[in-house]
């Protein structure tokens, strides 16, 4: 695919097809992840990937397998989510957090070397190493709309994040930012309405 074409059909999919992913495929996506610009010039990253069922669903059981309709207005208020389109988008997200993972093709857990306390910074700096990782993933989901596959994360909340270390056994000095689904799309997957940006209006040459 070109590249424009890759960028145009990257979309987040929680809705897979019963498909497994050759080896070959999840080098070629983490290896595209590695060649994303690091703050420090290390690139201190690893990645597990976990194919075994069974241990993807001890991993994401903390995960709530099932939320209602009312759970998720529920939410949508308490987060003061108004727009539509985005209302929209979090509807078919947040019930679909723990199947998206069960049924991709493979999860990665991506992990950082923590050298700060990001989730109690001194200034922005401290969030460099944190920054970086996402320029790191962003490659893995392009790569992997390439390679014929989609993508779809989860941010880890509450105890997931200390679960997923005891699960997999990482070490104490390395943080998981999210839990990375990958896998075919279904073929009746979720093709939710993105919002409408117009790249002129968001554009301010010189000042603003």
């Amino acid at each position: 695919m070109e590249f424009y074409d890759v960028i145009e059909a990257r979309r987040t999919v929680r809705d897979f097809a019963d498909a497994g992913i050759e080896d070959a495929v999840i080098k070629r996506i983490v290896g595209a992840g590695l060649k994303a610009p690091t703050n420090d010039h290390m690139r201190d990253w690893h990645f597990i990937v976990i194919e075994d069922k069974a241990v993807v669903r001890r991993l994401i059981s903390r995960i709530p397998m099932k939320v209602s309709a009312a759970e998720v207005d529920a939410i949508l208020r308490d987060w003061r989510l108004f727009d539509v389109c985005q209302q929209n988008a979090y509807k078919d997200a947040i019930p679909k957090q723990y199947r998206m993972l069960a049924e991709a093709s493979c999860v990665i857990v991506p992990l950082l070397k923590q050298k700060t306390d990001v989730l109690h910074p001194d200034n922005l700096s401290h969030l460099n190493g944190f920054a970086s990782i996402w320029c790191c993933l962003e490659n893995m989901f392009l790569a992997a709309v390439a390679e014929g596959y989609a993508s779809a994360l989860r941010i880890p909340l509450g105890d997931e994040g200390a679960w997923a270390r005891e699960v997999l056994g990482f070490p104490a000095e390395y943080l998981m930012p999210c839990f990375v689904a990958i896998g075919k799309p279904a073929a009746d997957a979720a093709r939710i309405e993105q919002k409408a940006i117009s790249v002129d209006e968001r554009i301010h040459k010189n000042l603003w």
